[in-house]
């Protein structure tokens, strides 16, 4: 199984990552306050489809590379940590601001919102990049990949909904929480932080 100190790393700084407003947070709000939470939830399961997608595809794709050119895995890993500091710092800088459009049409299908949710996720070039980088080193090669896989991918799965509905239910009151002040860019920081931190745990680990 997955080691606990790893998982202990995984989650908080996954959940930041997910709660922070990116692309898929902002569209559960807009639907959410446009077409109510229940009729969001079909968008919810296409986009939680979607990252799961991502997720398996880049951890199997990794995997792949750790057994059979370990050498060419250290590189990786080096680059992933590299990378994760520069998202992290990336998200320092951000200036977070919401912009939100609520004038979405009511009579959208179930089938539709799925595809949208699910085109979101598998879509999205900075998802893949994250996915690569962050979720491979934490999987280690002296146990079975599956069980380490499927205990990430509750989290990320739980992680993604929680915020998601968080997100569609709070609706104009997290909106007018997320535009006052500085807290988006306060949540950035946050994320960031550990983001980096997680980099550089990972290259040096």
């Amino acid at each position: 199984m997955i080691d606990v100190a790893a998982l202990a790393v995984f989650i908080p700084t996954f959940f930041f990552v997910s709660i922070t407003p990116g692309m898929c947070m902002t569209l559960a709000m807009t639907l959410g306050m446009s077409i109510g939470v229940r009729r969001t939830l079909w968008m919810m399961i296409g986009e939680l489809l979607g990252v799961a997608s991502v997720a398996i595809a880049a951890v199997l794709g990794v995997a792949s590379v750790m057994l059979n050119y370990p050498d060419a895995f250290a590189i990786l890993k080096w680059v992933g940590g590299a990378y994760l500091i520069y998202i992290g710092v990336n998200m320092w800088r951000a200036k977070g601001k919401m912009s939100v459009d609520t004038s979405k049409p009511n009579d959208v299908s179930r089938k539709s919102l799925f595809t949208q949710g699910f085109v979101t996720a598998i879509a999205n070039p900075k998802g893949w990049a994250f996915m690569i980088s962050l979720l491979p080193p934490f999987i280690s090669v002296e146990h079975a990949v599956a069980p380490q896989l499927l205990v990430l991918l509750s989290v990320i799965m739980v992680s993604e909904f929680v915020c998601m509905l968080a997100y569609a239910t709070g609706g104009k009151s997290l909106r007018l929480f997320l535009s006052r002040g500085d807290n988006i860019k306060w949540m950035n920081r946050i994320a960031g932080s550990l983001m980096a931190a997680v980099g550089i745990w990972l290259a040096l680990g």
